[in-house]
């Protein structure tokens, strides 16, 4: 029977949504990594008697229960406690730990507070588990026939603990003895449903590797699984159908791992060494903000306008105050005037702009809440582009999506411009 991972994350701060749990997706993916799937998420707060229920529950339905958080010195930290007591055994002051928490507040010139020395206390038959990066060691037990192992809550010191620490444990149980990879292909260009409709001999079930679809804000995601007796192995076993995906969707393909369309689109842009310039209406300054958030790309991208008002179209990218007069601001004519005239003001090879309702109010029968016109401004002149995104759709979906529209225009552009060697 296959072994079943449960991953516990404590903290009231996470089911609060103060805070992001990263580390179970993260522990899943390395588990993943190992041979050993995840079959149970669960987050609770900083409740004793809900902490204790929580381990006596996992430890009946997994065979390997990995915690995080609730190792520190203060009254809510509570994992040792709640461990113990699943147990039914007591508490023990560990030497060892406390002489590395110590050595670790000397190492820093500081003082321990004796509430530090909570943090070497473990629920008999229990093994620390050391971190020497941080003051929480970590804990290793059985609760039944479960393993457990708790770890701090700061991903670094978890990390590190899981590697150097929970892993040569795994491997001393001879419960690492498979890996899976996971791999994720996006794109960017069609809808998750024609996309699904061309790839069913994928994604069929019992597929080998299994392939499945996945789409988070208009971006579509191939995610395949490999299996086999060593990384590679696994890596091998997908190799096939990861060039299959790539054939069949060409173009649309970003790219993978963590790939979306402004890393895409910052590639090309390193690819042919083109400069970019933006200029934005409804969307308020979003399409700068992905395209700057991608390391490296400040040779390419000059710098853009927010030219939320009519004023600011005509003053800043020159589009005169009779064609906004004439076509209104949410149209193809002042798109194409405010691409033009970034090009011209930043004096870049290509401009891209963005201009429509993004709502929730000022829709009209002839332009709905959801219409945005681009315009993309090249050396070959000016295009523009009508795009839709529905009025069904909340604000921040509408800016999102046609914010990844005009970068992915780009993008596709560039694919045909020969590279930095080839002519310009």
């Amino acid at each position: 029977m296959a072994l079943k991972a449960e991953i516990v994350s404590i903290g009231s701060e996470l089911i609060s949504g103060q805070s992001l749990d990263t580390n179970s997706r993260w522990l899943s993916g390395e588990l993943g990594l190992l041979g050993i799937a995840t079959a149970f998420h669960t987050t609770i707060g900083d409740d004793l008697d809900d902490n204790v229920a929580v381990f006596r529950i996992a430890a009946a339905r997994a065979d390997l229960v990995l915690t995080t958080g609730g190792l520190g010195p203060t009254q809510d930290d509570l994992t040792r406690e709640a461990l113990a007591r699943a147990a039914g055994v007591g508490l023990r002051e560990d030497a060892e730990s406390l002489a590395a928490i110590a050595a670790l507040f000397s190492s820093r010139n500081r003082p321990m507070a004796d509430r530090n020395r909570n943090q070497a206390m473990l629920p008999e038959g229990a093994e620390a588990l050391p971190n020497p990066i941080g003051t929480a060691p970590g804990i290793w037990m059985t609760i039944g026939a479960a393993a457990f192992g708790a770890m701090p809550g700061v991903p670094s010191e978890m990390r590190r603990m899981f590697h150097d620490q929970v892993v040569p444990r795994l491997r001393l149980r001879h419960w690492v003895e498979r890996a899976i990879v996971h791999r994720r292909i996006a794109l960017f260009g069609k809808g998750e449903s024609d996309i699904e409709a061309e790839a069913l001999d994928l994604t069929a079930r019992g597929h080998v590797p299994e392939v499945g679809i996945t789409a988070h804000d208009a971006t579509i995601s191939f995610r395949i699984r490999g299996e086999g007796l060593t990384p590679e192995a696994a890596w091998a076993q997908t190799e096939e159908t990861a060039a299959m995906i790539r054939g069949r969707f060409g173009a649309l393909v970003l790219g993978e791992g963590t790939t979306d369309v402004a890393d895409a689109l910052a590639d090309e842009l390193r690819r042919t060494g083109a400069t970019l310039a933006t200029a934005e209406s409804c969307t308020g300054g979003l399409v700068a903000h992905l395209i700057t958030a991608v390391p490296g790309v400040s040779p390419h991208y000059f710098g853009g306008v927010v030219s939320y008002a009519n004023r600011a179209k005509t003053d800043f990218l020159d589009v005169p105050a009779d064609l906004i007069q004439a076509h209104g601001a949410v149209s193809a004519e002042v798109a194409a005037a405010m691409a033009r005239g970034a090009r011209e003001r930043f004096g870049v090879d290509l401009a891209i702009s963005t201009t429509g309702v993004a709502g929730p109010g000022g829709g009209t029968a002839e332009k709905p809440v959801g219409l945005v016109y681009l315009g993309l401004a090249s050396r070959d002149g000016v295009e523009t582009r009508r795009v839709e995104i529905g009025p069904e759709q909340p604000r921040d979906v509408i800016q999102r999506r046609s914010s990844k529209q005009a970068l992915n225009w780009v993008r596709t552009t560039l694919k045909t411009w020969p590279g930095q060697d080839g002519p310009r």
